[in-house]
């Protein structure tokens, strides 16, 4: 397993996509697609990161404007999670919207997802709502939590 601190950040480019795409592909049920991706590369208000060791195992999306911002995609490989990768990501994107000067963060976990859930906790992330049948499963829809961190 990799050690946290012998990865860095750089910011996501579309060469690094198969990675990206098969990270996604390895940690999520229903991955975000080659064009949500890319529409997130091309956009001016998005920060888009990679977790590198030698390869990507690990991405994040954050938007922002009118001052909040929203964590949109948050990944790291299967093989990869619990050692702090995660959350180094998360403290990373947050680090990114503090230097735009965003007042609040926001983001969306599906109910299920109690890793995740803690992780948001622990990082001062706190519940505000719900959306009911938001993420689609294989049978059904799932509920998202909506959090929320403010920074300044």
């Amino acid at each position: 397993m990799i050690q946290v601190e012998d990865v860095s950040f750089r910011a996501m480019k579309h060469i690094d996509l198969p990675y990206v795409l098969s990270n996604e592909s390895a940690a999520y049920s229903h991955p975000w697609t080659q064009g949500n991706f890319r529409t997130s590369l091309n956009g001016a208000d998005y920060c888009c990161l990679v977790l590198v060791d030698q390869r990507a195992v690990g991405h994040g999306i954050l938007s922002s404007g009118a001052g909040d911002a929203h964590v949109l995609n948050l990944c790291v490989h299967p093989e990869q999670q619990g050692a702090g990768l995660g959350r180094k990501l998360l403290n990373h994107l947050l680090a990114q919207a503090a230097g735009r000067k965003v007042n609040s963060v926001f983001l969306e976990v599906r109910a299920s997802n109690t890793a995740a859930i803690t992780l948001y906790d622990t990082t001062g992330f706190n519940e505000i709502g719900r959306r009911r049948n938001y993420y689609p499963v294989d049978v059904g829809r799932e509920d998202a939590i909506v959090m929320a961190k403010e920074l300044f």
